[in-house]
């Protein structure tokens, strides 16, 4: 029976008994036991699929330029691909910043809470030489005087988790670069560091660099590098069919191990975690499911006319099934590039030169969560931004989600730095790190969903061009 299942379901049915298996092994102590034989499975297909990832992108991006034929086409495929990746990554910042205002999720605690998270917001402020916007200075007041220093006290006994901590060293590196040093990460000295770095802006910049002179040396030596390139990336495509065929016990290692670590052997402690942030986790939940069901579908459905609501989940739901799982854009890469090639017929120009680039680029999801992330945690500590200051966000979450690893949990990374440029503690992401796993794996879903829309409509937009052309 399970050979006549389509994938995504044998990967649903997968997920489902991950999960199943995790509560069973929270409620009879077997933690251990998953975390030692079981999740291991999980990232060994991590890595099998990474190790296709990055030289599938290399070699599908050199065959999609090769394909495009001329570098005029070339830079029209580009911009038109850049531009609606902008705009949609703005729409998602937007949309979670209306969200997060509407419900003002970091309200729910009670005032005398918020009370002391504004005092100690105003004592690290102080500490750390950081402006305070808004003019309201509970601090200062002497009714608050011996809470001041209470939270003075349990501030300096406070110690900051290794995590939170390597993520705060990274965030603040990055801030401190220059405003041209993404564009200069971007141009790889070594053509073989990069691979070993998995550093995929630099992989895409040396494909197009190295498509674009394809394009330009006679025909005859050109046949042989395309031939060439066109073989290799049809090996690496059928490497993604042997691996997809296990899959679905894969995914159920992965989500069996992923939360095995999240509850130990006492679930109660992550459904603890679960209710305090709920409304949070809700309000962010809310808005990566509105871009996924309504946002990317209403897209296609201006756009393309003989567009299919239902159809259209049911043919890319194993790549959306593998964001899922994986939380990692560039693992559900290799997938993500046989769903729209095979099941949209997106021509394999198109695709393999949109989809890694959304891969390394796009982020709505991503984007999304910073916006609301960052007003939730503003509204847990007292603390009312100006709209310039949302402005602000909306700008360096959009910016941020550029430079954003293709990778699970990047977007802490990114969300501390967005705390940074409105003036609030980048140390706060300890407060939601408890739900990012299981967020990250929804917006990741995001981001892919996000690619597939973008490279269906580039393809709508290229073949119109060219019946104009005719």
């Amino acid at each position: 029976m399970t050979k006549k299942l389509a994938l995504h379901w044998k990967i649903i049915l997968g997920m489902v008994l991950g999960i199943v298996w995790a509560v069973l092994s929270s409620q009879f102590g077997w933690s251990k036991f998953t975390l030692n034989w079981i999740a291991p499975f999980g990232t060994i297909f991590l890595n099998a699929l990474k190790l296709i990832a990055i030289p599938l992108v290399l070699f599908s991006v050199i065959s999609g330029i090769i394909g495009i034929g001329s570098p005029k086409h070339l830079g029209k495929m580009g911009a038109k691909t850049l531009g609606l990746y902008l705009l949609s990554t703005i729409f998602a910042v937007s949309l979670g910043l209306i969200l997060v205002n509407t419900l003002k999720p970091g309200e729910v605690l009670d005032d005398s809470a918020r009370l002391e998270n504004r005092i100690q917001y105003e004592l690290w402020a102080i500490d750390n030489q950081v402006e305070i916007k808004d003019a309201q200075c509970l601090s200062c007041d002497p009714l608050n005087t011996e809470l001041v220093e209470k939270l003075r006290l349990k501030a300096s006994n406070e110690e900051v988790s290794a995590s939170v901590q390597e993520k705060l060293n990274t965030a603040d590196q990055t801030i401190k670069s220059g405003p041209l040093q993404a564009l200069v990460d971007a141009v790889p000295s070594n053509i073989f560091d990069a691979f070993i770095k998995n550093s995929m802006l630099q992989i895409i910049f040396f494909a197009i660099f190295f498509g674009l002179a394809t394009l330009y040396i006679p025909e005859k030596e050109a046949k042989v590098v395309k031939d060439f390139i066109y073989a290799i990336n049809e090996v690496f495509l059928k490497m993604i069919d042997f691996v997809m065929i296990l899959a679905p016990y894969f995914v159920f290692a992965l989500m069996a191990g992923i939360l095995a670590e999240m509850a130990g052997d006492d679930l109660s402690k992550m459904l603890e975690i679960f209710k305090g942030l709920s409304f949070y986790f809700l309000v962010v939940l809310v808005g990566l499911l509105i871009m996924i069901f309504i946002t990317y579908p209403l897209l296609l459905k201006i756009f393309t006319k003989d567009f299919k609501y239902f159809e259209f989940f049911r043919k890319i739901a194993p790549a959306q099934m593998l964001a899922f799982s994986t939380s990692s854009s560039a693992a559900t890469l290799p997938v993500t590039l046989e769903v729209v090639e095979e099941n949209l017929k997106v021509s394999k120009k198109v695709s393999s030169f949109v989809l890694p680039i959304g891969a390394t680029v796009n982020m709505d999801g991503t984007s999304l969560y910073q916006a609301v992330a960052a007003i939730f945690l503003a509204q847990f500590h007292l603390i009312d931004l100006s709209l310039g200051q949302q402005l602000t966000i909306v700008v360096t979450a959009t910016l941020a989600s550029i430079g954003s690893a293709a990778v699970p949990s990047a977007g802490l990374v990114m969300l501390m730095i967005v705390l940074s440029s409105v003036g609030l503690n980048p140390a706060w992401i300890a407060i939601v790190l408890p739900v990012d796993r299981l967020l990250d794996m929804v917006r990741t879903t995001v981001n892919v969903t996000g690619d597939v829309t973008i490279a269906s409509l580039i393809d709508k937009l290229e073949t119109d061009d060219e019946a104009r052309e005719d």
